[in-house]
């Protein structure tokens, strides 16, 4: 049995939206880019703007080593990357409004046991439980896109969205550390009950259900199996998520560090973290903006692929520069190689994405789920490991970026057969 893409109708008519699904009554394309943004924006917000509450919940809970505190970002990733396994496959047969609404309650109780946790311990398992709520936006952000697009507008709208979703680090840290001033660690939580409240009422109010009726399938072992079939049985969809997988590593790695890096073990800029972690995540933002307009052109695999390429040039500086000054640059520095780093990210995740789901149109929710429970788990591992490995150095990000990154690379080269940065039909 093959699996075949919808025909990319979108590239021959002026309105993308209208022309995937003619008798289409939803928002038009700026407000459904935001409301599916803001489904991943929960995500991201539910991780960075923890981050400067790391020293207050170690003094209350007493936790004696400081990379322990990095657990409350990795087993929120693994709650978040479990649970995708089950949205998808609902969502195809369910629809994916109530599917994200039921995942939004789960997400709302999780950060309500969050924020009257009397131990780590339960906040740890809070934390889990928040990420399998957040999970059903990931999966559904993505499930709904491809319900609407196919082909090169795939990639411009993923790129758009994500523009959308990675501004969100730049000021999530900002946010948790308003919300410190205002009381204590406590109230970093609300700020992510007002963001999963209003992307409720946004999309009861404006998204209307975007499963075609004749894609939806039945809730059984049996076909959820053939559809994990087809997804793993795929090269191009099992090679792409694995160098996201990978990638996503290289991020989790940096972001479970950061607190300590910029705030309490290195730099120790203080107040001032939030800034230097909102530069990194500006450079992710705006590479995805130049990256949306320019995938149109040139295509998803020319562009993901030489993105990736300089990207492993780069890390393999960022270790030369780390060694030469013994882990411990100049800020400034430092600041610079990862900015570019991130920049260079941002030309081969949002587009891996859509070409590891661009030939499971049919199956696009349960090949999105089991993609992304893939993919997060593998990141989320790898950048556990990068992150325990913190020596109060910036050598094993710099390590984890070039070992990753290389890795990828080769994965990119298996998938493609060897033949990198030529584009296709639909890519």
């Amino acid at each position: 049995m093959t699996v075949t893409s919808p025909p990319d109708l979108a590239r021959s008519a002026p309105n993308p939206i209208a022309v995937a699904q003619p008798a289409w009554n939803g928002p038009r394309f700026g407000e459904f880019v935001g409301i599916v943004a803001l489904m991943m924006a929960v995500t991201a917000i539910s991780i960075d703007n923890l981050l400067p509450a790391f020293p207050e919940i170690r003094a209350e809970f007493a936790v004696a080593d400081p990379n322990h505190l990095q657990w409350l970002i990795y087993i929120y990733m693994i709650g978040f990357g479990a649970a995708q396994i089950i949205y998808g496959p609902l969502s195809d047969t369910y629809g994916r409004r109530p599917v994200l609404l039921a995942s939004l309650a789960v997400y709302v109780a999780g950060t309500l046991l969050a924020m009257v946790a009397p131990s780590f311990g339960w906040l740890l398992a809070a934390r889990i439980i928040q990420g399998i709520g957040a999970a059903g936006g990931r999966v559904l952000s993505t499930a709904i896109v491809r319900d609407r697009f196919a082909g090169r507008e795939m990639a411009s709208v993923m790129s758009l969205i994500m523009m959308v979703f990675l501004i969100v680090p730049m000021i999530a840290p900002a946010v948790g550390g308003a919300m410190l001033h205002l009381g204590s660690w406590h109230y970093v939580f609300v700020s992510m009950l007002v963001l999963a409240g209003l992307l409720v009422v946004w999309f009861s109010a404006r998204m209307p259900e975007t499963l075609h009726p004749q894609d939806r399938r039945t809730f059984s072992l049996p076909s959820i199996g053939q559809a994990v079939s087809l997804t793993f049985r795929n090269r191009v969809a099992v090679g792409y998520a694995t160098a996201l997988g990978l990638l996503t590593g290289c991020i989790m790695g940096y972001v479970g560090s950061a607190q300590q890096v910029f705030d309490t073990g290195l730099y120790r800029l203080g107040a001032l973290f939030p800034v230097a972690f909102g530069l990194v995540a500006g450079a992710m933002g705006a590479a995805t903006l130049v990256n949306a307009r320019l995938v149109r052109r040139i295509g998803m695999r020319p562009l993901s692929h030489a993105g990736l390429t300089a990207f492993v040039v780069v890390a393999v500086a960022q270790v030369m520069v780390a060694l030469a000054y013994g882990g411990r640059p100049p800020l400034g520095l430092f600041l610079g190689i990862l900015a570019v780093n991130q920049f260079l990210l941002s030309f081969a995740m949002p587009n891996f994405n859509a070409l590891a789901l661009q030939p499971l149109g049919e199956i696009a929710g349960t090949a999105s789920s089991f993609l992304g429970f893939y993919t997060t788990i593998l990141g989320a591992l790898c950048g556990f490991i990068i992150g325990q490995a913190f020596d109060g150095t910036v050598l094993p990000i710099g390590l984890g970026y070039a070992g990753l990154g290389g890795l990828a690379l080769l994965v990119v080269a298996w998938t493609e057969r060897g033949r990198l940065y030529r584009g296709g039909v639909s890519g």
